[in-house]
């Protein structure tokens, strides 16, 4: 995981943060001392209870208008830092994803040759939404889980060190038992989420290429293709599902188990006037404020899903978007060389598309390259447009090798580029038409 890379993103928000972790541990402050005042409020209801019935208004009232107070703050502060830290992950994840789309269109094309479009989508919006939501979820609880897990601690050691003691003997057990599970199904989760990707790019790859599904009329050879993805995706979801069951029919057999345990040792403590009833109700719900405190899991696959974002913004193109050299408009005349060309695309390195290719289109005249499909006349193109490198030989304008050439102006401002299948994007003719300049007038359209 990158941790330069993401405090470069969270440093503009370092305020809102701040203030949201500033308010998350006043609230868990407050949730460690709710179990006191319910214990207290429970030892004067027993007292009253024992026949003390005329003042139990009056008793009753301090510690109740205590924990209504205690309860009004929390609600408060809970909702100070939720909506901070909404609005902290909003501006860190819009950011990173900002990035991200720059990073990818900065890639040369030899990366998207090799890497599926749904793959990236997926990091664009999954894998930035799972990241923001453990984000968020590490900082709103697991900021309140440690502070409220140390605290209740101390709590339920003043409250009754023996019933403490049986609690630690316990707890490290199950600790251990829940993160193995946890580990057999975060790799299950994993591959079923790899597998509904594969499914995705099947309706991806369908959905874009509709005309040539629809032409050779092959619409159920890919739906069944599709389906086939999805019930695979499908079972090992099943299997995951089984497993999140299991784990949590065992934590709540033995959760309740320990409950069970605190009120049976408890008990004997209570008959020997070692505790009093309100104590045990403090230390019952102090116990099961520490059992809730487990997050890893969650923030585990955050984690994940944030390093395959920051790994793709931290690739570097093999060919940059700009830099280099410009030639002066007076001085350039648009003589074209291909000197002794070879070049295999980068996802078929073994096979030669030109070997020794030489060529000269000089300037001012219209030159057609006309070969058998597979030649490499279309090669030939976007080597001049540089969306690949050659593997031997230079290719230069003017003289000058366009690898030493600012990419952007040659693209730019030197050559223009018609795909033999032109792409419209969802917008008018006009824009379309404009979309190689967009400031051009309408005249010039």
């Amino acid at each position: 995981f990158d941790w330069p890379l993401f405090w470069s993103f969270l440093r503009p928000q370092l305020l809102a943060l701040s203030a949201a972790v500033v308010l998350a541990l006043g609230a868990a402050l407050l949730n460690v001392h709710i179990p006191v005042l319910l214990g207290q409020l429970v030892n004067v209801v027993a007292r009253c209870a024992r026949g003390h019935v005329p003042t139990y208004l009056r008793e009753v009232r301090s510690p109740a208008l205590r924990l209504l107070t205690v309860y009004c703050l929390q609600g408060l502060l809970t909702f100070g830092y939720i909506a901070l830290l909404a609005r902290v992950g909003e501006q860190v994840a819009g950011n990173m994803r900002k990035a991200l789309f720059s990073a990818l269109l900065r890639q040369e094309v030899a990366f998207f040759d090799a890497t599926r479009t749904g793959q990236l989508v997926a990091r664009l919006t999954a894998d930035v939404q799972e990241f923001k939501s453990s984000f968020k979820l590490a900082i709103s609880q697991g900021l309140r889980s440690g502070t409220q897990t140390a605290g209740c601690f101390v709590s339920l050691y003043l409250l009754s060190p023996k019933l403490t003691g049986l609690l630690l003997v316990a707890l490290p057990a199950l600790v251990g038992a829940g993160a193995f599970i946890g580990a057999f199904l975060r790799s299950l989760s994993r591959q079923a989420q790899e597998q509904v990707a594969k499914a995705t790019v099947v309706a991806d790859e369908a959905l874009g290429n509709v005309r040539t599904v629809r032409a050779f009329a092959m619409e159920e050879q890919q739906a069944g293709l599709f389906r086939a993805e999805v019930d695979r995706a499908g079972r090992l979801s099943e299997r995951l599902g089984l497993g999140i069951a299991a784990f949590q029919g065992l934590s709540n057999l033995a959760l309740n188990g320990i409950v069970l345990g605190t009120i049976f040792v408890g008990g004997s403590l209570m008959a020997g006037d070692e505790l009093s009833p309100g104590d045990l109700m403090s230390f019952l719900v102090a116990s099961q404020t520490v059992q809730r405190s487990g997050q890893g899991p969650v923030v585990v696959r955050g984690l994940s899903a944030g390093a395959r974002v920051f790994e793709l913004l931290r690739l570097e193109p093999l060919v940059p978007l700009q830099g280099g050299v410009c030639i002066p408009a007076h001085s350039l005349c648009g003589r074209i060389c291909f000197n002794h060309v070879s070049f295999s695309y980068p996802t078929r390195p073994g096979y030669p598309v030109l070997q020794d290719f030489s060529l000269t289109l000089p300037p001012c005249q219209t030159v057609a390259i006309v070969g058998p499909s597979g030649g490499g006349k279309s090669t030939v193109a976007v080597l001049l447009e540089r969306f690949y490198e050659p593997t031997a030989g230079t290719i230069t304008l003017d003289g000058h090798d366009i690898a030493s050439l600012d990419p952007s102006w040659l693209r730019g401002q030197v050559i223009g580029f018609i795909s033999q299948e032109p792409v419209l994007f969802g917008t008018t003719i006009m824009e379309n038409i404009r979309f190689g300049k967009p400031g051009a007038s309408d005249a010039e359209v």
